[in-house]
C-alpha cells in the first residue's frame, strides 16, 4: 500500500518543478523588486482580506467597495508586472483545479 503522505509530498515537489509554477515565482520576484508594483500588490492583498471579511459576514459590497474593486483592476491592468503575474497565476490555477478535482473525486463518490 502506498503511503498517502509520500504521494502528497511528491505532488508538492512536482508542482514546484512545473514551468507554470516557476513562472509565477519569477513574476512575484519581479513585483517584489519594483516598489510601485509591490505597493499596489500589498494594498490589493489587504483589500482582498477586507472582501473576505465582508463575505464571511454575509455583507454585500457597497458602492465604495465596488469602486475600489474597479480601481484595483485598473491599477493591475495598468502595471505590466502585476498583469503578467495574474495571467501566469491563472495559467497555474488551471492545473490546480484539475488536481483538486482528481484528489476530491473519491470523497464526492461517497455522497
Amino acid at each position: 500500500m502506498t503511503n498517502i503522505y509520500d504521494l502528497a509530498n511528491e505532488l508538492s515537489r512536482g508542482l514546484r518543478e512545473m514551468p507554470e509554477y516557476k513562472a509565477v515565482v519569477e513574476s512575484k520576484q519581479a513585483i517584489n523588486a519594483d516598489s510601485e508594483a509591490k505597493a499596489i500588490f500589498d494594498d490589493y492583498l489587504a483589500f482582498q482580506k477586507e472582501l473576505q471579511q465582508l463575505a464571511q459576514t454575509g455583507q454585500m459590497p457597497t458602492p465604495d467597495i465596488q469602486e475600489k474593486m474597479q480601481s484595483f483592476g485598473d491599477k493591475i491592468q495598468g502595471n505590466d508586472l502585476l498583469s503578467a503575474f495574474f495571467n501566469k497565476q491563472q495559467q497555474l490555477s488551471v492545473y490546480l483545479s484539475d488536481i483538486e478535482r482528481i484528489i476530491f473525486e473519491p470523497i464526492q463518490e461517497l455522497f
